[in-house]
């Protein structure tokens, strides 16, 4: 054989993940391209790089990516002389919900928000500006990190959830896998998607109320401590639902919701039309419970521009090749701490074509 692809599913099982368990590891084939993916199928990696500017590690998370995608080919790599750079870089989630229909050990699926949910951190404050729905990702997480807690809330209506909640994960989106034109053109009709109500009837992270008493008391029974003060949310709520009276607001937020409907794409099909959260026409209340979600990682394997990983002496390991995250997407690093968010697929298909062209004019000799 001339060459090898060593993916998650053909990694070799039972062995650790760091070079110290390992010992030394030696790749056999004249030419091994290593394309298994990041660490965040496992937490407790996750956990020893997470990096001190996003706050505390934390105490839960659930899982965004299959388990096999497990950092132990990282471990292998390293242990045959590869040098790992940028440990702390990585992307993760923080509107993640625990998937009643798990696929793997804490499954967990992301919300991919429009912007008008309300956003509270544990204690039911509302997050400061400009961390909005779907806007600042890596900024949001600092900020829960820095709360003292590891997850946040979003509170909703019926009317927002049917517009704005759109879910993560291919089996999420049946009309996209399976290229559905009449089903994917179904999401402009009234009423929710419906993996959307699945999860709003059966998650664990749901609440769904007629009084925003009945949601408070809801929200404060999933977790250990009643934090959430009906008096004070309820402050926060009419605040808001007072500017959507004001055409000249200065809720940034409002103004963020009247902005999307400017185009025509999200009026039709992402954005709810304005409206207060109080209003008994546009419920029931709804309030989900945010866990932080693991992701992507943006560090990895060092290589050079055609894919051959780098040794700590900055030489290429002999035989030895990554693409796509294991290589951080192309070198270990290439996006930086502020990631580009939906770059990420670019660089395993460019990474991947360079890595095949330098292995096929190594292998030509």
């Amino acid at each position: 054989m001339s060459g090898v692809v060593l993916a998650p599913d053909t990694a070799p099982r039972g062995a650790a993940t760091n070079r110290e368990e390992t010992g030394t590891f030696e790749f056999k084939a004249p030419a091994v391209l290593v394309t298994a993916g990041g660490i965040g199928g496992n937490q407790d990696l996750v956990r020893e790089n997470w990096p001190e500017r996003l706050g505390q590690v934390p105490r839960k998370m659930i899982t965004g990516v299959p388990e096999y995608v497990n950092g132990r080919m990282l471990g292998f790599a390293e242990a045959a002389g590869g040098r790992i750079v940028n440990r702390d870089r990585m992307w993760h989630y923080t509107e993640g919900v625990t998937n009643w229909n798990p696929i793997w050990p804490d499954h967990g699926i992301r919300i991919i928000p429009g912007p008008s949910s309300l956003w509270f951190d544990a204690r039911g404050q509302r997050l400061p500006v400009p961390n909005f729905p779907g806007f600042d990702t890596l900024g949001t997480l600092k900020a829960i990190g820095h709360s003292g807690y590891d997850y946040t809330w979003f509170v909703l209506t019926q009317r927002i959830i049917e517009k704005e909640f759109a879910l993560s994960g291919s089996e999420q989106n049946p009309d996209v896998t399976n290229r559905d034109l009449k089903l994917t053109l179904s999401r402009v009709l009234p009423g929710a998607a419906g993996p959307a109500e699945a999860f709003k009837k059966h998650g664990e992270d749901f609440v769904v109320a007629s009084s925003l008493s009945e949601l408070v008391d809801g929200m404060n029974a999933l977790t250990d401590e009643p934090l959430i003060d009906l008096a004070d949310l309820e402050r926060q709520i009419v605040a808001r639902d007072r500017e959507m009276d004001n055409p000249f607001t200065k809720d940034l937020q409002v103004s963020a919701i009247h902005n999307s409907r400017r185009s025509r794409g999200e009026k039709l099909a992402r954005t709810a039309s304005p409206h207060k959260i109080l209003d008994p026409k546009a419920g029931p209340l709804i309030a989900v419970r945010l866990n932080i979600i693991t992701r992507k990682t943006l560090g990895g394997l060092q290589t050079d521009l055609s894919g051959r990983v780098q040794g700590f002496d900055h030489a290429p390991v002999p035989g030895l090749w990554a693409a796509g995250e294991i290589a951080g997407f192309g070198g270990g690093g290439v996006h930086g701490y502020r990631s580009l968010e939906g770059t990420f697929l670019g660089g395993c298909l460019f990474s991947g074509r360079q890595a095949g062209r330098g292995i096929a004019e190594e292998l030509r000799g």
